[in-house]
């Protein structure tokens, strides 16, 4: 005898599958039909699929009314959905470029939202205040950290109005950087260099690296000044001088980056980042449409939300060239795609086999499936530009970067962009944090944030047990972007993490 359970989630009419809200236990009732019910075959699994009618061998499973992939056998209704019997093959996709492109209803700016930041001498707005120790190099890694351990404690205690002093390091500059490894690697630096969080920078190398501070600083239009200092451990004579030196440099600092206060900023001046990563299936659901609405409402407002990772749109690309404003956009959208066929290719990979094993524990069958999820966040607005990775974002509006999907690289990127706030959705749990930008955890599903809310700022699962709308949802990210934007911290930032998911993007023969 079966029971009624009504634990289950239609996205779309069109659906041949549905998601199970709860686990499912064989069986059971999970929607009702024409005539009876389809029954649970066996067991599944939370947030995982199950069949409504037959799928024949080499047809289409459609959610969201997409094709998230191909049955590889046949497949009964009642059936359990997922990598045993789904498989990803090449399928036409129309681009339509412009096709779905619509007015923004814009707030006019005397009603539009506000947050309290800090106002640079050039006009920029930023969210947070420190002083940073970049690296040319890994080999001034360990120095860079030693001079950002004398200002931990109290040693601001005098400069209440400083965040902190970081030193983001990371693992390249030499060993074969070159080309388009070097060019990433130096807009990257550069973008932080020049990043309104940063009041202040030492730029710190080794001396004898493939990514010399000089050329950097030439090709990149860095100027030094008394708020970017750049000089070599091997020039000042070794470790223990390169790290008095650099104490000393940021001492004379402290006064002035400590003179700013927070005051009254429109936001249209935030550029927010958005990613997704530890995803399950109500990732598409909750957290990334929630955001999806929040960036809405930011582009109404006159900001910029950026959307990333390009092998996580594969499969959904089609969904934003349609909102593209023109051809032009679209193409340059396309045109990455391309390289990174071409890229994965090369490396003896493949882009339609992107989830890991976590996504796919959490429900996440196909990179189709993953993607069409992961476009969610942009929201519904027009995409008005797309950027190369580290590339400073200029227009105002939706608009996309090409980054790898490995999380603390794509943000890396927009950050290096100019992303002053961001947010990131996740299924299975992150405890991601970017200084020197607040990042805000969304969590996909009330029983991750339950385990989890140490880490996690919001819980969009809200949406996915009935009590909160997408709308609603997207309200509330909004309102805790400000409030995060205007100084309340976020729970990465409360537990000090920041400081070692810098991580450029690594293109390029390592030799």
């Amino acid at each position: 005898m079966t029971n009624q359970q009504p634990t289950t989630i239609r996205l779309h009419v069109n659906d041949n599958v549905i998601v199970a809200r709860d686990d499912i236990a064989q069986g059971a009732i999970v929607e009702a039909a024409a005539g009876g019910g389809v029954s649970a075959n066996g067991q599944v699994p939370a947030g995982h699929k199950i069949a409504t009618q037959a799928i024949a061998k080499d047809e289409p499973v459609r959610k969201y009314d997409q094709i998230i992939g191909f049955a590889s056998m046949d497949i009964l209704p009642g059936d359990h959905v997922h990598t045993h019997n789904v498989m990803v093959k090449d399928f036409e996709r129309d681009y339509m470029f412009g096709a779905d492109v619509t007015p923004v209803d814009y707030v006019p700016e005397h009603q539009r939202a506000t947050f309290q930041g800090y106002r640079r001498a050039d006009g920029r707005a930023a969210t947070r205040n420190y002083i940073g120790i970049l690296t040319s190099v890994n080999c001034s890694a360990a120095v860079a950290r030693m001079i950002a351990d004398h200002f931990r404690g109290d040693a601001l205690a005098d400069y209440p109005n400083i965040d902190g002093v970081v030193a983001l390091t990371h693992d390249y500059g030499c060993g074969g950087c070159a080309g388009i490894g070097l060019n990433y690697i130096q807009r990257t630096i550069s973008g932080y260099a020049k990043h309104p969080n940063f009041s202040a920078n030492l730029l710190l190398g080794l001396g004898c690296e493939a990514n010399q501070i000089g050329a950097m600083m030439a090709a990149e239009k860095l100027n030094p000044s008394e708020k970017l200092h750049a000089f070599t451990i091997q020039d000042t004579g070794g470790t223990e001088k390169t790290v008095a030196r650099g104490i000393g440099l940021i001492e004379d600092m402290l006064a002035d980056a400590n003179r700013v206060e927070r005051e009254t900023i429109s936001a249209s001046e935030l550029i927010l980042a958005m990613e997704c990563g530890g995803s399950d299936a109500y990732s598409g659901m909750s957290a990334n449409p929630g955001l999806g609405a929040a960036a809405d409402l930011l582009v109404r407002h006159g900001a910029t939300a950026c959307l990333a990772e390009t092998p996580e749109i594969f499969g959904a690309e089609h969904l934003l060239t349609r909102r593209a404003v023109s051809r032009e956009v679209g193409e340059k959208l396309i045109a990455h795609i391309h390289w990174w066929e071409k890229y994965t290719a090369a490396n003896h990979a493949e882009m339609n086999n992107n989830p890991s094993p976590g996504n796919k524990a959490g429900g996440l069958t196909t990179i189709l499936e993953k993607s069409l999820g992961a476009v969610a966040k942009g929201g519904t607005t027009n995409l008005v530009d797309v950027y190369p990775y580290a590339e400073k974002i200029t227009e105002k509006g939706f608009v996309f970067m090409d980054t790898p999907g490995y999380d603390p690289a794509s943000i890396t990127g927009m950050v290096a962009g100019g992303a002053n706030v961001a947010c990131f959705t996740t299924g299975r749990g992150s405890v991601f944090g970017c200084k020197p930008v607040p990042c805000l955890k969304l969590a996909t599903n009330t029983t991750m944030f339950d385990r989890m809310e140490g880490d996690m700022d919001i819980n969009c699962g809200r949406i996915v047990d009935g009590e909160s709308s997408i709308q609603e949802m997207g309200q509330d990210i909004f309102d805790l972007i400000l409030a995060t934007a205007s100084g309340d911290l976020s729970k990465s930032e409360q537990l000090g993490i920041g400081a070692d998911e810098f991580v450029p993007w690594t293109v390029g023969a390592i030799l």
